[in-house]
């Protein structure tokens, strides 16, 4: 092996590299390591943002940067520190394949409507009063709801209530960027105007998973809004069964006429952990951005401990053990997003778990901000 090594640092190998890359050539027995991993190595690392600090920016991003002045959203993205190698603003990217933001719109407040070949999904965080108008159907916020836009859609918000309105969002923006996918185009009408009641997607899903027979025939997004009271009950009632040893007790949110995930590239769920449970440890290929909608804990990811509490946004990269424990005296609920949907259209989603030390790992870190900068 170590000859092997010593050939490719050889001058004639370096010296015929460097002839090669004069030419936008490249030598494939030097880039073979790192083209051909034995397993996923994202660029992207474990991180997370603190809901106290979101806050603070998103407070001060209101008095510098409104819809008429400065952008037509007033939303903060988070940067994956592992992913900052496009400059200025790095890709985006949250994981390789998602970009998540928090967004503020205030009283009085509209942001345009337009249209485009990302999928977009939203967890609304606080607030009341605010709406999104997809398609022409007003469609209200309430805290706790999760909201799905996929692609070609138009949407834009408003706001008609009183007091600021806080709300996740999350596109494939990464992943379209990749492939050269990307189209957007304005509404002509700026905020496209109502052509169906306020809120009729949801009065039509009243009674919960039961489908209009309208919607046999597949449809983009029948359900535009999914109530976080019908969520919680669901969630609620899995309580009768045993939790599973990784994720606890979760939902996942569908496309009623398919029957496949809300968004076509981007999985979302809702998990509830119990006060005091503790998950086993798993890994799998696809990436995964958490909410935390209540409660407090800590994940270990890769043997390092990062703490949450209500409103903190943690990343986990593709292929990371990690697992979850609830310290908090109430249960906690996590909202979650992943990029499964591409994994498993690619055929690549796999997982494995920890068969070590009864399924969990050792902590041998806790994460730190001033060492993660």
């Amino acid at each position: 092996m170590a000859e092997h090594n010593d050939f490719f640092q050889s001058k004639e190998v370096q010296d015929f590299n460097r002839v090669l890359q004069q030419h936008h050539l490249g030598p494939l027995w030097n880039a073979i390591p790192v083209l051909m991993n034995k397993e996923p190595k994202p660029q992207a690392i474990p991180y997370i943002w603190k809901w106290e600090t979101l806050q603070k920016v998103l407070m001060e991003a209101q008095e510098i940067f409104t819809p008429e002045r400065g952008g037509e959203r007033r939303a903060i993205y988070f940067q994956n520190p592992g992913l900052t190698y496009r400059e200025p603003w790095g890709w985006g990217s949250t994981t390789q394949t998602m970009y998540a933001a928090v967004q503020l719109i205030l009283p009085g407040e509209q942001a345009p409507s337009h249209r485009h070949t990302q999928s977009a999904l939203r967890f609304i965080m606080e607030g009341k009063g605010a709406y999104s108008i997809v398609q022409g159907e007003r469609i209200f916020m309430d805290e706790g709801d999760f909201m799905t836009t996929p692609k070609g859609l138009w949407h834009g918000h408003g706001h008609v209530g009183e007091g600021p309105m806080i709300w996740m969002d999350c596109l494939d923006i990464p992943t379209m960027y990749a492939i050269g996918g990307t189209f957007f185009e304005n509404h002509p009408e700026q905020l496209e105007q109502p052509s169906l009641p306020d809120d009729y997607s949801s009065k039509r899903y009243a009674g919960g998973m039961v489908r209009p027979i309208a919607d046999r025939v597949p449809k983009t997004a029948p359900l535009g809004s999914f109530k976080w009271e019908q969520t919680q009950r669901s969630l609620e009632s899995l309580r009768q069964f045993e939790p599973d040893p990784f994720d606890g007790y979760a939902v996942e949110y569908i496309n009623p006429s398919t029957g496949k995930t809300a968004n076509p590239t981007i999985a979302a769920w809702m998990q509830l952990l119990p006060a005091g449970f503790r998950s086993k440890a798993h890994r799998h290929t696809s990436s995964t951005i958490y909410q935390v909608h209540k409660g407090s804990g800590y994940s270990v990811i890769d043997g390092v401990q990062f703490h949450w509490t209500k409103g903190d946004f943690l990343v986990i990269p593709n292929w990371a053990l990690h697992e979850h424990v609830v310290t908090s005296a109430e249960d906690a609920y996590l909202f979650s997003v992943s990029d499964m949907p591409i994994m498993e259209k690619f055929e690549v989603q796999r997982e494995e778990s920890y068969e070590y030390n009864q399924g969990h790992q050792e902590i041998k870190s806790e994460f730190s901000f001033a060492i993660n900068r």
